[in-house]
């Protein structure tokens, strides 16, 4: 398995002018959670914070999630 799924949540914090605290805030985990998130290092991430991070930036989880095929692919 090569691919990836890289999170773009630093794109959403852009467009909705939000600070990576304040959306960990209103979503329920520490920072330092969010920050895992937000550099793809986190190996699984519950539906239920998808769900809070999507309704927190008033968008849909495509917008979060990218799949990027890996090299050979």
């Amino acid at each position: 398995m090569n691919g990836e799924i890289i999170f773009n949540i630093d794109v959403m914090l852009a467009k909705r002018k939000m600070k990576m605290t304040e959306l960990a805030d209103i979503v329920g985990i520490t920072p330092a959670n969010m920050s895992v998130l937000k550099t793809g290092r986190a190996k699984a991430i519950r539906i239920s914070t998808l769900l809070k991070i999507c309704e927190a930036l008033d968008c849909q989880p495509g917008d979060l999630l990218e799949y990027k095929r890996g090299d050979g692919q």
